[in-house]
């Protein structure tokens, strides 16, 4: 499946960077095509073309910043934050894949299903809770401890 993300944080120096990382190694792991836009103060990295959010499936938005979702209109959206991307990049991904199969089953209103896949994963604090426990060994502080040694 091909999918698109954004991962945006205010300095946009580490975490979003780790966040794209682990989203675009995850999905590889899981045979998925994925491009990732980074944003942050310096501005935005590998920008999406309108060509790439066309082509995708779903996207997929890890932002602790507020993110422009006027281009991602017509394709389903799974939003979290950077957190969620560095810690359990796999369960956001499912989300991704679990909207884009429910807008293709509903084929007659694609901006509908849309709004419907942004706003349940908005508001579902259950989803929220699973993708809490994630990979400790993926975590941020592992990370850092790894860099650092």
């Amino acid at each position: 499946m091909k999918l698109v993300a954004v991962t945006s944080c205010p300095t946009g120096i580490a975490h979003s960077q780790m966040a794209a990382e682990n989203l675009e190694q995850t999905a590889e792991q899981l045979g998925h095509d994925i491009k990732v836009e980074v944003q942050g103060a310096m501005g935005a990295e590998n920008e999406l073309s309108a060509a790439d959010i066309e082509a995708a499936d779903a996207v997929i938005i890890a932002a602790d910043t507020a993110v422009n979702r006027d281009r991602f209109e017509n394709v389903p959206l799974v939003k979290g934050t950077v957190k969620d991307a560095v810690n359990d990049a796999e369960g956001m991904i499912e989300e991704a894949l679990a909207a884009a199969d429910g807008d293709a089953s509903s084929d007659g209103a694609s901006a509908g299903g849309s709004d419907k896949s942004d706003a349940g994963s908005g508001g579902d604090t259950g989803g929220q809770q699973r993708r809490r426990g994630g990979d400790r060994s993926k975590s941020l502080v592992a990370r850092l401890k790894r860099l650092f040694s």
